[in-house]
């Protein structure tokens, strides 16, 4: 399943994931992954949540992205949730494109049997209701 967090720069978002990442350590039957585009929340995770720099694989847009995630989840098939912070850096993608791009993600993740959170740089009014429906 896919959640999403919206919201402007400055409004929480990164802040809500992080504690959601931690959280999550609780319940979750498998691992926990958080990645982000640099370094800079590593301290602010529990040492149990492995923490992916996106930046080290030169990630630019929706193809590498759905590949990177891809990837992931192949190499390891115990992956309960996977937490992206800042999505909107890493895919690089709007319109259609980023509708198509979600629609594969779902069945991605769905495939895993895992869950992917995401914080999404944006009001949610300014996007389309097939991806409002991801927000919690």
């Amino acid at each position: 399943m896919i959640k999403i967090i919206f919201g402007k720069k400055g409004s929480g978002k990164t802040k809500r994931i992080l504690e959601m990442a931690n959280d999550s350590l609780k319940e979750a039957k498998g691992n926990v992954l958080f990645i982000d585009v640099d370094k800079s929340y590593t301290l602010s995770l529990k040492p149990q949540v492995r923490f992916i720099d996106a930046s080290e694989y030169k990630i630019k847009g929706k193809d590498s992205f759905y590949g990177f995630i891809a990837g992931i989840l192949a190499g390891n098939y115990d992956i309960s949730v996977l937490f992206v912070d800042g999505f909107l850096k890493l895919a690089q993608t709007e319109g259609e494109d980023m509708l198509a791009l979600f629609e594969r993600i779902e069945r991605l993740v769905s495939h895993a049997g895992c869950d992917l959170v995401i914080s999404y740089s944006e009001d949610p009014e300014c996007v389309p209701e097939k991806i409002r429906q991801y927000m919690i």
